[in-house]
């Protein structure tokens, strides 16, 4: 067995650190370091991970002021004993066997990365999302890169994979930015010197909070996610330009889901609202017509073309009924 470190990133999660932590302490693979960045934490997170690290020899925390989650994984990069690294974040869980099964699709197909498919479930455990099961095997970067733009049970996101630790040498998270995963997956996969292991059984949760950043209330901070998305589309369709309806499809994606964010009523705002609107629209017919770009996001764009105001107060309703479910 080999040393595997998993960097979680910690920052006011009090509410759902311990359910995250217990799940890596219970792995059916047990060579692990858990290394918690508490990114100066002001609830009673830190505590919390000092009370792991105590109770068990695996666990060992970092405590430093806050600079954001880019920075808390650049420092667990650095710090990680583990040669194979993976992150995850204090507010979701996964099951027993998670880190045995990406190190086994790993070892099996001799792979710098691999990568798993994942659940999405509300606070009260709801599955909202849930990739079906497909054949377990090696992805080349451009069906990777085609899968991870159309979400085809692979996200953006840093989490759900398994790294060989050196792929980061010359690539850090950048500091500052939300929404970091988009100018940097990309980067690490492309490092790879061989094909990304897939696995599409979900062994990972990932909690949708009421409260997350992508669905708090809009600030400019959230237009990284159109700059890094459109740094990552430019990189690839440049050297994937048999991808070009999936990056383009991701542009618009980023776009939406900035704008669903957006007060209708504000006018500070307006500006921005009419570009990012501008922008989908200048693409109607793609998004009508093409195939790739689903129902929803169509259904959007028919609405956004009659009115902003009623596509505002749609996506309110669909939201409600897509994740606001409880049990019972």
């Amino acid at each position: 067995m080999e040393l595997i470190t998993v960097i979680v990133p910690v920052f006011n999660t009090q509410e759902y650190l311990k359910k995250c932590v217990d799940s890596f302490l219970a792995q059916t693979y047990t060579d692990l370091e858990i290394l918690l960045v508490n990114d100066g934490s002001t609830d009673e997170s830190g505590k919390i991970c000092d009370e792991y690290e105590k109770k068990d020899s695996r666990v060992r925390v970092i405590h430093k002021e806050n600079g954001g989650l880019s920075d808390a994984r650049n420092i667990g990069i650095k710090e990680a004993k583990g040669n194979l690294i993976t992150f995850f974040d204090s507010d979701d869980y996964v099951d027993e066997d998670y880190i045995q099964y990406l190190y086994d699709l790993k070892v099996k197909n001799n792979a710098d990365i691999s990568v798993c498919a994942y659940s999405i479930v509300n606070e009260v455990g709801d599955i909202l999302f849930s990739v079906k099961d497909e054949k377990d095997g090696r992805l080349s970067k451009e069906l990777f890169f085609k899968k991870m733009l159309n979400e085809e049970g692979i996200t953006v996101s840093a989490c759900f994979k398994l790294y060989e630790k050196s792929l980061f040498d010359s690539i850090l998270f950048p500091i500052g930015k939300v929404c970091e995963d988009n100018g940097t997956t990309y980067k690490v996969i492309e490092q790879s010197s061989t094909d990304i292991a897939y696995g599409s059984k979900a062994k990972a949760y990932y909690v949708m909070r009421s409260n997350s950043l992508m669905r708090s209330a809009f600030s400019l901070k959230k237009m990284d996610m159109i700059e890094l998305t459109d740094q990552m589309c430019d990189y690839l369709d440049t050297n994937y330009s048999n991808l070009h309806d999936y990056i383009l499809r991701r542009r618009i994606y980023a776009r939406f889901n900035v704008l669903r964010q957006m007060n209708y009523y504000d006018e500070s705002t307006k500006p921005l609202m009419d570009e990012l609107s501008g922008f989908i629209l200048r693409y109607k017919w793609f998004i009508l017509f093409n195939k790739i770009v689903p129902k929803r996001d169509k259904i959007a764009c028919l609405i956004l073309m009659c009115s902003k105001r009623m596509f505002f107060r749609s996506w309110e309703v669909y939201r409600k009924l897509k994740y606001d479910k409880t049990k019972g």
